[in-house]
């Protein structure tokens, strides 16, 4: 019998015969490690814990207590799925796109031949099976096939043919197989059925078969599955409340925004609730700008398309911006994807000097950008934005004092904001990629060590990112902990020594000369209007803070007849200090309108009857509290302005 080698990870080389499998060299190794292994590993490839190992190599057993392992039992579990949909059957006709693993969960893409979709409400079916199927203990083995025995194998569907179709011909072709069932899978699942014993499914929704719109729209299943049951009741606790915090549930049931498809997919409409908390940010930022010396303009939601030449923007972000319109007259005009080229224009609008640096532009910029239509979400990812965007042109030697002064204006920003729970990523290129990046060694290695020095200086914690940085400079990006448990960047601030050389950019120095090239720096603060609202809809949870509150007092006459005009009297007083009050008109009994007061968590409810009126007080009930307070009207309005201007923080 020919025998193999294999190097564990630890480098130690033992021998086995030929065909041994990976359960067999577990268990010679140790009971205990046998029943924790997972899959295993041959020169980085997966081998089944059932499969043979046929040549020597570098070796690795995967357990439970291994990152990776999730993935693994994820994966098998979207293989679990399928075979309970097969042995049902209402969908025994069902057709199968791919089956990933994702973050924290697993879905499936399906096609009901017979017409049957699957629904929430037979989940609770589809799962019976899964855990039957769990308790046949299947073992799960993979093995290699060729190209005409897969196209016959899945004859029956059409998606796993176009997969098999689309192979290279020198491609090897593997299935796995469990029971009845059999996935055209490159590997990495759990040696049985019975391994994957706690899982939900968790919705279904809509999908175009590879990602493509001119595709065949599939259904997705969505499900988890972990190594614990506390783990997975843990992570159905954060779905609920991930699923109380989605913007886009928030925003409709606040009367915040809506999309549709008659106004256009990815074109939100600001409804006057969230148009006022956005209005409230736009003011917010642009008073912190101006205090900070920017100078604000506005430029057009259009440029004539060499702008975009000159940019580099048309080169690298095609993709991504829409086609250009044809004027008919020889000129190209392009809906904006960047507002950065404008602001350039403003500088070079007229000689700069030394004397006029550092020259900060900003701008509250409408842009457009070309999102396919499967990745539209609320007001999270959108076709039309406006970024709270800002450029500096200053001198090279005061690159580092503009970037650390930039940043300090930031974490002011996040502080009455309350945004504590971020980091900081310094962007770098990727040397290897020489299409994405512009080639200059030089200026990358400058520019990064300079952003770099300026971290240490400021001595903030940061972490290093290759392969994240702009086409034409490095950058510090701010990653915020969503309130759904995700990670995105909320902030960024980029060096630019490019662009600058791009449009000719020039300065006349202290020596009179008017040769002098600045350096840019891009910067957007809170980012786009579009986002930071959909992030703080969600961090706060619909429950803003007064400053921010569409509406910050409701006032309820306990009579409209016998009480409305103190009450319309103490909303004047109110609107006069530059409140947002309203008066309750509605006919409906006192205990409802509080109640409807405190679900669409108003921060303040004034109730107003004989008592308020003859003694010129109010009533005060505050969001998310049982107990009132009676207090005089100018005390209570003292203590709202109080709350505004302090940006609701803590005293």
């Amino acid at each position: 019998m020919a025998t193999i080698k294999l190097t564990f990870p630890d480098g130690a080389v033992k021998e086995y015969e030929a065909g041994v499998k990976p359960i067999d060299v577990a268990s010679q190794i140790s009971k205990s490690l046998a029943k924790k292994s997972v899959s295993a590993k041959l020169d980085g490839h997966y081998v089944g814990m059932h499969d043979e190992i046929k040549h020597s190599g570098d070796f690795q057993l995967i357990t439970t207590a291994d990152a990776e392992a999730g993935d693994i039992l994820r994966h098998s579990a979207s293989h679990l799925l399928a075979q309970a949909l097969k042995r049902l059957p209402k969908f025994a006709d069902m057709h199968f796109g791919v089956g990933p693993y994702i973050e924290n969960g697993f879905y499936y893409d399906t096609d009901n031949g017979a017409g049957n979709q699957v629904s929430v409400e037979d989940f609770p079916e589809i799962e019976a099976m899964m855990h039957k199927i769990v308790k046949e203990d299947l073992p799960i083995l993979s093995r290699e096939i060729s190209r005409d025995e897969a196209l016959k194998l899945f004859a029956n569907d059409p998606y796993k043919v176009e997969l098999i179709e689309d192979l290279p011909a020198d491609e090897p072709i593997t299935i796995a197989v469990q029971g009845d069932h059999i996935e055209l899978d490159k590997g990495g699942l759990v040696p049985s059925t019975g391994w994957i014993k706690h899982f939900k499914l968790i919705s279904v929704a809509g999908s175009y078969w590879r990602g493509k719109s001119d595709n065949p729209v599939m259904q997705r299943i969505y499900g988890t599955a972990f190594w614990k049951d506390s783990d997975l009741e843990a992570d159905l606790q954060r779905r609920a409340e991930a699923k109380e915090r989605d913007h886009r549930n928030i925003g409709r049931d606040l009367d915040l925004f809506f999309t549709s498809q008659e106004v256009g997919s990815g074109l939100p409409v600001w409804l006057p609730n969230g148009a006022t908390i956005r209005r409230q940010v736009e003011r917010y930022i642009v008073d912190k700008e101006l205090s900070n010396d920017y100078l604000h303009v506005y430029t057009p939601v259009l440029s004539n398309l060499n702008l975009y030449k000159t940019s580099g923007h048309w080169d690298h972000y095609r993709d991504d911006m829409f086609p250009p319109m044809d004027m008919g007259d020889g000129e190209f005009l392009e809906l904006r994807p960047m507002n950065c080229p404008s602001h350039i224009m403003v500088y070079k609008h007229k000689p700069r000097s030394y004397r006029d640096l550092p020259m900060r532009i900003a701008e509250l910029g409408m842009m457009h950008r070309y999102e396919k239509s499967g990745a539209l979400t609320g007001l999270s990812r959108v076709r039309e934005m406006t970024l709270n965007d800002g450029h500096t042109f200053v001198e090279p030697e005061k690159l580092e004092e503009e970037f650390k002064s930039i940043l300090q204006m930031m974490m002011g920003v996040y502080e009455d904001f309350n945004i504590t729970d971020y980091r900081f990523r310094l962007s770098y290129r990727d040397p290897e990629n020489t299409d994405k990046y512009f080639d200059d060694d030089e200026m990358w290695e400058k520019s990064q060590a300079q952003l770099k020095r300026a971290m240490d200086d400021l001595k903030l914690d940061y972490y290093e990112a290759e392969g994240e940085a702009a086409f034409y400079g490095p950058k510090l990006d701010v990653q915020t902990k969503t309130a759904l448990g995700g990670e995105e960047t909320l902030s960024t601030i980029q060096l630019d020594f490019l662009l600058p050389d791009r449009f000719n950019l020039t300065y006349v120095g202290e020596d009179g000369q008017d040769n002098h090239r600045p350096v840019m720096l891009h910067r957007g603060i809170v980012g786009t209007m579009e986002r930071f609202t959909a992030y703080l809809i969600e961090m706060y949870k619909g429950a803003f803070p007064t400053w921010l509150a569409p509406l910050q007092v409701q006032i309820i006459p306990v009579n409209l007849g016998a009480h409305g005009d103190y009450a319309r009297k103490v909303q004047k007083q109110l609107q006069t200090a530059g409140l947002r009050a309203h008066v309750e008109t509605k006919d409906a009994k006192m205990g409802y309108l509080i109640r409807e007061a405190q679900t669409n968590k108003i921060p303040y409810t004034l109730v107003l009857g004989d008592d308020e009126i003859e003694g010129q007080t109010v009533t005060v009930r505050q969001y998310g509290q049982d107990q009132t307070k009676t207090m005089s009207l100018a005390d209570f309005e003292g203590e709202v302005v109080a709350d505004v201007a302090n940006y609701s923080r803590e005293k």
